[in-house]
């Protein structure tokens, strides 16, 4: 397990409370999965006792995506039969993501972020290898058990009881998607992460992610950023949140105080985007944060360069 950030630690302690052996390979939380220390790792695994590598697709509390495909890469390249599981909770419904294409083995997702619901539904994208690694699996098992959930959803049935009115809501979120078409969804948080970029290096301020890095890439669903040294990050968001109203994501363990997170997922637009960038100036003018300002106005260009079609504006 390839801890990227606060919620890839949280998935190995997971695993270590369900009885599990998680190994935990370390990151610098500014950075994806690195494929070649996954595949050194495995290479040394000659009697393939390790079952499984889990990344974080999209970590939230960093704002780093991992590039899937170059895992998946490092797993071919050392011949292990290990299974590829990824959670995508913050990547589903806004990032591309192919879990047939990538070939990855379990896809964890859920209704929240980029689904547009409350928490409450978990959703498994499960391929044909792990499905006959389940049939060998002795681990105690039961609500987690993707067998009946399977032989009943054939039946248009659930084998426990349904959240019905999760899934009614889950069923417009599908609608507006298809509507909008998952490229231009993907599109458009490509373009909103890019505006809100540019909106932090006119602040003068520096970005969590470290681009550059082995698979990492910076996440189009949230933009995790540094305060300046002396700075608090939660006594910042507290100013922004009781002057503007406007709550912005706190950084978590290792991070709390040194970073704010800006979401720009689900159901967003321009508009809403404009609105957060500015709430974001004028909280660190108020709260005597040292930065540059037309950060707003870089984000306006930035977004008046690309079109909500995705095409590019050359003057």
């Amino acid at each position: 397990m390839y801890e990227t950030g606060h919620f890839a630690a949280l998935w190995s302690e997971l695993a270590g409370r369900l009885g599990f052996v998680p190994e935990v390979l370390p990151g610098d939380w500014r950075s994806g999965a690195d494929p070649d220390a996954i595949e050194r790792r495995l290479l040394a695994d000659r009697e393939h006792e390790i079952k499984a590598v889990a990344v974080v697709h999209n970590e939230t509390s960093t704002g780093v995506t991992t590039a899937v495909p170059e895992i998946r890469a490092a797993l071919d390249r050392a011949g292990h039969p290990a299974l590829l599981l990824v959670d995508t909770i913050s990547s589903l419904g806004s990032l591309d993501y192919r879990h047939d294409e990538w070939g990855v083995d379990v896809t964890v997702g859920c209704s929240q972020k980029g689904l547009m619901l409350p928490p409450g539904i978990g959703l498994n994208a499960v391929g044909p290898r792990a499905r006959r690694a389940a049939e060998r699996a002795r681990a105690p098992r039961g609500y987690w058990d993707w067998e009946p959930l399977l032989e009943a959803g054939r039946k248009g049935f659930s084998p426990y009881t349904p959240p019905t009115n999760l899934l009614f809501g889950l069923r417009e979120a599908l609608a507006m998607l298809r509507e909008e078409g998952l490229e231009a969804v993907v599109a458009r948080h490509d373009r909103h992460a890019e505006a809100t970029r540019a909106a932090v290096r006119a602040w003068g301020l520096e970005l969590l992610c470290r681009e550059g890095a082995p698979a990492t890439r910076f996440s189009s669903a949230l933009t995790a950023v540094l305060m300046p040294d002396g700075h608090d990050a939660d006594r910042f968001r507290e100013v922004v949140l009781a002057r503007f109203d406007m709550s912005l994501g706190a950084g978590l363990s290792r991070l709390a105080g040194r970073v704010f997170r800006i979401g720009h997922l689900g159901a967003f637009n321009d508009l809403s985007l404009l609105g957060a960038l500015g709430g974001v100036e004028a909280g660190l003018r108020s709260a005597g944060v040292p930065h540059r300002s037309g950060g707003a106005t870089a984000a306006i260009a930035a977004l008046a360069d690309v079109d909500g079609a995705g095409t590019a504006h050359v003057a």
